[in-house]
């Protein structure tokens, strides 16, 4: 592990953020970041001497702005705001969406906008090395002043609160401290507010999301071009030619993929001259379809590189004399791309269903109904449609983009809010309704080349053949066909055959 991340003067991106969490890249504070910090604390210690009112820093939040904080009171002020805000609800999220919130806060804070001190960051940072991951419920969050409650929960552990997953168990988070012989922190002024105040729930659901989907996406150009190989679709919808003349690079992309994938296959020769004019749109469009989807992933992941390197606080310290209270916090900026990319996802399975449907109804080319050569007694991979469109179906249900709705709190102050934590959460959830689609056509795709033998598809469309025959037979009669769609689930999810065809594909 040569790789090293510097927090604070790097830029961290959706990969490097990945293999940070992972432990596959090292992150760390320099000496260059330390002072950024230092600086930006001591900041705040001098405009609470100057004793003028400044929001955050001994004033109260949201509605309450206007009340002032004595300077006695200024650090009671951070530790109680981690305590009332902590009031999410919910399933727990990932430990490791949690431990990417964790990298990502600790990013902004290194930036030197947010006047917390070394120390506080240093613990985040211990957390992360040691696998200490706060307990962040799912809900709360309205995508705006930040996304308070998930990342006050995040951060109880700092003041001794709440709870952490670690070793495997859910547990105190005073028994993990003790156990290292390490007090709760006593957050100074500013901190609390910087450390809930930020869009790293948002953040880190979409970069995950983001990440997935761009997997997930090729692993769709995959599994098309096995449905079309089975199928016998024609392979001149996917000539560069073609999308030269219309030439959005989302299309461009899945149109070489494919092409790539299936040119000088005996399958594709052996129906040159074949009396079919032209395949149904689930084959023949998928350049637009799944190149529209790469280009809302693009615009997704273009915006979640600049949130990732940006200061989401509120207010910003710029110096002693300078602190600006804004809006950087408010989650609009990710919440419309994540809604767009969402749909994206959703339109991916929706076609990916609509190819499992052709694969089973059977055609005058060889392939049986229900893709078993005896069926009455047997119904074949009849059902596995039903599960295809009951998950196509779901998608299209939370399709409804979460940033269309806002709803105000704090009385009125915070009056327009983003909703782009839900938009975020969302968004994985129709991926991993995605995932198990693709699967469904992966094993109906390698069911069903087997009908074209003797004829051989391309090296690489039978090394994704094999792959899937290591992990589920032929089958030759009914049997319980949910384990096989998780076989295939897990092999997709593993990486080896996305990494793989990727790596063939780029040389």
């Amino acid at each position: 592990m040569g790789e090293i991340f510097r927090y604070g003067l790097d830029n961290l991106t959706i990969e490097n953020l990945i293999k940070i969490a992972k432990g596959e890249i090292k992150a760390e504070l320099t000496e260059e970041t330390l002072n950024k910090i230092e600086k930006s604390f001591n900041a705040v210690g001098e405009i609470l001497k100057k004793g003028e009112a400044v929001y955050g820093i001994n004033t109260g939040f949201g509605t309450l702005c206007r009340t002032v904080i004595s300077k006695e009171e200024t650090d009671k002020l951070q530790y109680n705001l981690l305590k009332s805000h902590a009031c999410g609800v919910g399933e727990p999220v990932k430990p490791f969406i949690a431990k990417l919130m964790m990298i990502i806060k600790v990013h902004s804070l290194s930036l030197g906008y947010s006047g917390v001190s070394k120390e506080t960051i240093q613990r985040i940072i211990w957390h992360i090395e040691n696998d200490a991951i706060p307990v962040v419920p799912s809900k709360g969050s309205v995508g705006a002043s930040g996304d308070l409650a998930p990342l006050a929960h995040l951060f109880l552990p700092l003041i001794g609160l709440g709870e952490v997953f670690f070793e495997g168990k859910r547990v105190k988070t005073e028994a993990v401290l003790k156990q290292f012989n390490l007090n709760p922190l006593r957050l100074h002024p500013k901190e609390g507010l910087a450390l809930i105040n930020g869009t790293q729930f948002i953040s880190a659901f979409a970069s995950y999301g983001a990440y997935r989907f761009e997997r997930y996406l090729d692993l769709a150009d995959i599994s098309a071009a096995l449905s079309i190989e089975a199928l016998k679709g024609s392979i001149k919808p996917f000539d560069e030619r073609l999308h030269k003349v219309r030439p959005f690079k989302g299309a461009q992309i899945t149109a070489r993929r494919v092409y790539s994938l299936l040119k000088d296959s005996e399958i594709v020769r052996s129906h040159i001259h074949c009396h079919k004019v032209q395949d149904p749109y689930s084959l023949r469009c998928v350049p637009q379809v799944h190149g529209a989807a790469r280009n809302a992933l693009e615009h997704l992941k273009e915006l979640i590189e600049i949130e990732l390197n940006s200061v989401t606080d509120n207010p910003v310290i710029f110096d002693k004399d300078t602190v600006l209270s804004g809006g950087n916090f408010h989650g609009e900026l990710l919440a419309l791309a994540i809604d767009y990319a969402t749909l994206a996802a959703s339109e991916i399975g929706n076609i990916s269903d609509r190819r499992v449907y052709l694969l089973l109804a059977g055609d005058d080319e060889g392939l049986p109904k229900m893709l078993l050569e005896k069926v009455g007694i047997n119904s074949g991979f009849m059902i596995t449609q039903y599960l295809t469109a009951a998950l196509s179906s779901e998608n299209k249900t939370l399709n409804f983009p979460a940033s269309a709705d806002s709803i105000p709190t704090s009385l009125g102050q915070e009056d327009h809010v983003s909703m782009g934590s839900i938009s975020a959460r969302k968004f994985n959830t129709v991926l991993d309704n995605l995932i198990y689609i693709l699967a469904v056509e992966f094993l109906l795709g390698a069911q069903a080349l087997e009908f074209r033998r003797p004829l051989k598809s391309t090296p690489l469309i039978e090394w994704v053949h094999d792959k899937i025959r290591e992990k589920v037979n032929f089958a030759k009669e009914d049997r319980v066909f949910s384990e096989d769609i998780e076989k295939v689930k897990r092999l997709l999810e593993d990486g080896e055959i996305v990494n793989y065809i990727n790596r063939r594909l780029e040389s």
